[in-house]
């Protein structure tokens, strides 16, 4: 059974699995799904067509499948949320419905989205994603898998972020960021400075990788290559690993230009 406080309310329709707490003065919408174990703290609100799945922690005053705040929503259109397993979204943090009729906005399993972070409308996060404090994501902006972004940094729309990257703090993400690199703002403007050495490690990957993705990082940022000679070469002189093959990948399909 459901664990509710007296003060909370959970409208009809409202469906809530094993073992799910509901704080005082929480208010969970009649379209809403929570999977079993997940707990809501106080003053949170879960509106809308939202699935939250299991054993995740949804902190005091968040506010997820709240109406989108862009202006091209028409009433009556039905879009999601949907929010996987083991999920932690912290206090004041703001999860917004889709626009169109069945856009989702996702946050997938073993996220960390931190205090007064904002996803925006169609925004998609992969799993194992961390979202430090004040980060705030434009709409259908992807963050893929442990992909990391430190706080208050701020995204455009239509951007992602690729696998295994770290965006530093106060970052402003304007194009696409590559995986398995580290970004950083340099002279008011973000700037890739390298692998993610230190995640890739703590994460296993092989040494023989993080050198191959050291020397990609050289031809495509330091050796005076234009982008087309640069990837050329990381093609014929760097070996291929899948994460190199991933890299050139991210850099030939961006739609948006590659930072």
């Amino acid at each position: 059974m459901a664990k509710i406080h007296p003060t909370a309310i959970v409208e009809d329709g409202a469906q809530l699995g094993a073992d799910v707490e509901i704080g005082p003065y929480a208010h969970i919408g009649k379209d809403v799904k929570i999977g079993d174990g997940t707990f809501v703290r106080q003053g949170a609100i879960i509106d809308g067509h939202t699935t939250i799945g299991t054993m995740c922690q949804i902190f005091p005053y968040a506010l997820i499948g709240m109406k989108t705040q862009d202006l091209k929503y028409k009433a009556g259109s039905v879009s999601y949320v949907e929010i996987g397993d083991r999920t932690v979204i912290r206090e004041f943090a703001t999860v917004h419905l889709g626009t169109a009729d069945g856009e989702k906005t996702i946050i997938g399993n073993d996220c960390l989205f931190m205090a007064y972070c904002h996803a925006a409308h169609g925004v998609i996060l992969g799993n194992h994603v961390i979202c430090s404090n004040s980060v705030q994501l434009a709409g259908d902006v992807h963050l893929h898998d442990y992909a990391i972004v430190g706080g208050c940094s701020a995204s455009h729309q239509f951007c992602t972020v690729g696998r295994h990257a770290m965006v530093g703090g106060m970052c402003k993400i304007r194009q696409d960021f590559p995986p398995y690199m580290l970004g950083d703002m340099q002279e008011g403007t973000m700037k890739v400075i390298g692998p993610n050495v230190v995640g890739l490690t703590r994460r296993g990957f092989k040494r023989e990788v993080l050198q191959a993705l050291k020397e990609a990082y050289r031809f495509l940022y330091r050796d005076g290559l234009n982008r087309t000679q640069a990837l050329d070469r990381v093609e014929n002189d760097v070996e291929q690993f899948d994460e190199i093959k991933e890299l050139v990948a991210f850099y030939r399909n961006s739609s948006r230009g590659v930072s």
